[in-house]
Formats: structure tokens, sequence, C-alpha cells
């Protein structure tokens, strides 16, 4: 999955040891661009973080995986990154003209009454 949020909050970074070493992780918080923005929260582990990236404020791209897991008959839910990039800058797009506020010239008046023998279409 793919998703281009603007990141909100860096939380401090988790490190641990495991049956296969060491490991660390790194949440981040995004919101997305919207109506309705939401808050996401999302774990990058690994080396995958990278700082220089993950400064608040910037618009990121984000591949990710959603993955769930039941531990004790609950479910929990994980968003893991596996790419994080900043988003590239939209292309200058030239702002449209707002006809609503422009000025209708009006039409020739139309006259009804003229009996031509030329007026059929065919």
């Amino acid at each position: 999955m793919q998703l281009t949020a603007k990141l909100i909050q860096v939380l401090p970074l988790q490190t641990g040891v495991g049956r296969n070493g060491e490991w660390k992780k790194q949440d981040i918080v995004v919101e997305t661009d919207g109506q309705y923005p939401k808050k996401i929260c999302i774990s990058i582990w690994g080396d995958k973080a990278n700082e220089s990236v993950l400064q608040v404020g910037n618009v990121l791209d984000i591949s990710f995986d959603v993955e769930s897991r039941e531990y004790n008959g609950r479910w929990y839910t994980d968003v893991k990154a596996w790419k994080v990039d900043l988003a590239s800058p939209a292309a200058a797009i030239p702002p449209v003209p707002d006809f609503a506020q422009a000025p209708i010239p009006p039409s020739p008046p139309v006259d009804f009454g003229a009996d031509s023998a030329d007026d059929l279409p065919f």
C-alpha cells in the first residue's frame, strides 16, 4: 500500500535484543490530507528510518503493509513501513481562472418576427 502524508510527530526510538539479535523500531505519526484528515502511527523497523527524511513538517511518500495478529483472544494491528521517502513536489499548476466573477457579455437580440425562406437547417 502507498500513502502520502505530513509528518507531525517522531516518537522516541525503541531498541532491544531478541532471539535474532538487536532490533530497533522508530514510530512516527503522520496526518493525511483531505476534508477529514486522519492520523496514523506507522512503525519503521531496522535501518529504514532516515533521520534527514524524518523531520516534522515533511510530506512523505510511505510504502507500507498492514498486519494483524491475535494474542490471548485479542487482535492487534500494525502499520509497518518498508520504504519512506520525501514526497516529490507537486508540479506547478497554473491557477484556473474564476469564470464565475467575470461579467457575461449581453447577447444580441433575436428577431423572431422575421420570416425568412432560408431558415431551414438543411
